[in-house]
């Protein structure tokens, strides 16, 4: 990417990661093929050794991966230096979903006997992996209350086996958010990976390279692809050489590969990233303010509202408090059933990031495999009700959600 000719968020989006095709086709082209050619022996040697840039087969790499891969890179170095006082360079590696790419990230970084430092109110996907997963791998995650900084520099104390140090700002479904600065800096003066999840914030909300992080993860089916069309997953390392080294071999052993379809998807959703969220922002700051005021919600969870005990931390590293928020209805599980039943335009469904509204029941849903006990204790009560506020007319929305309170 031309730094000096692209200087605004919304051209990254849509021009870096791009090559001219050779055909010259306008937008890269699918390339729905499993193997790629060579001429000759010598150059198949060269490819197969690194010493020369070409592909070989789509499951280390394909035109539309990296085209997918260099625009995410790109939005998440945004504007930012690296320690050599130039453009921050870093490296994405495209999945098939965003848990085959913390899979990579963990397996490619973690041993038997190491730990993770993580807090609680996480992905149910991300909780299970820790819980179910990785201890048979000898790999524990020892959950800390990271609100409480001497409590979590403690735990690495008590922990000389931890080695990284997972953080999900904002978190799922209760948008708990931590403060990426000083739990970057707690994890450096330790000696702690740190690998953060942007995928509620998007690189346009929210950038953790920017606070040192040295990994970022992504569902890429959510904010990035924007329209619900295609799963996928991506982390992005600052360390080049370990990026393309061990946690490419790590990837492409363990197979959790993108296709060429869904990365074009990808790619063309990602262009409309800037003008999406800020619709998608500005209508559910609308949405927030209406739920706080409606006499049957009885609490709110929404990083822009003063209410939510997080709102200073989000306002110190985010652009904008996003447009994932949950609520409580007062009536519990049986108002959040009739609640989601009544809706007439919002979507039923899970996932979030799309162009239209999405609402969920996260205890029977989302994080169904997590013990109830768990789920309450962070947070994620019977009652909970999970929505990423899409890009439909506010009134629209509004009128379907206020409808369907009565």
């Amino acid at each position: 990417m031309d730094h000096k000719i692209i200087t605004g968020f919304s051209s990254a989006c849509i021009h870096a990661g791009h090559k001219q095709d050779p055909m010259y086709s306008h937008l890269t082209p699918i390339y729905a093929s499993s193997t790629f050619v060579y001429d000759t022996a010598e150059q198949g040697m060269l490819r197969f050794e690194g010493k020369e840039e070409g592909y070989i087969y789509s499951r280390w790499g394909n035109p539309n991966f990296t085209e997918a891969e260099l625009k995410i890179s790109a939005l998440e170095a945004f504007g930012l230096t690296g320690d050599n006082g130039k453009p921050l360079e870093l490296k994405g590696i495209l999945h098939a979903s965003g848990m085959a790419a913390l899979t990579t990230l963990f397996l490619g970084t973690l041993k038997a006997g190491d730990k993770i430092i993580t807090h609680f109110s996480l992905y149910g996907g991300t909780e299970e992996l820790f819980q179910k997963i990785l201890p048979g791998l000898g790999i524990e995650a020892v959950i800390v209350d990271m609100h409480n900084l001497k409590e979590t520099e403690d735990a690495i104390k008590a922990h000389p086996d931890a080695k990284m140090m997972y953080l999900e700002t904002p978190a799922n479904p209760t948008l708990q958010c931590v403060d990426l600065e000083e739990l970057i800096s707690i994890a450096r003066e330790h000696k702690l990976i740190t690998a953060v999840d942007n995928t509620f914030a998007t690189p346009y909300l929210q950038q953790p390279f920017a606070f040192g992080a040295d990994f970022v993860f992504h569902s890429t089916t959510k904010y990035l692809n924007g329209h619900g069309t295609a799963i996928g997953g991506i982390i992005i390392g600052k360390d080049i050489q370990l990026m393309e080294g061990k946690m490419m071999k790590t990837h492409r052993l363990l197979g959790g590969n993108s296709n060429p379809f869904d990365a074009y998807l990808l790619t063309q959703g990602i262009k409309t990233l800037e003008v999406r969220m800020e619709r998608h922002c500005h209508n559910a700051m609308e949405v927030a303010n209406f739920l706080e005021s409606h006499p049957a919600v009885s609490k709110v969870n929404y990083l822009g509202l003063s209410s939510h005990p997080d709102f200073a931390i989000a306002s110190k590293q985010m652009k904008h408090p996003g447009a994932m928020m949950s609520f409580e209805l007062k009536g519990g599980l049986e108002a959040g059933k009739q609640f989601i039943n009544r809706l007439k335009m919002c979507t039923k469904a899970v996932s979030l990031g799309t162009c239209d509204t999405l609402v969920s029941h996260p205890a029977s849903m989302t994080h169904y495999g997590v013990p109830k006990a768990t789920r309450e204790q962070y947070g994620i009560t019977d009652g909970l009700i999970r929505m990423s506020v899409g890009m439909e007319s506010i009134t629209d929305i509004i009128n379907d959600l206020d409808q369907a309170l009565q």
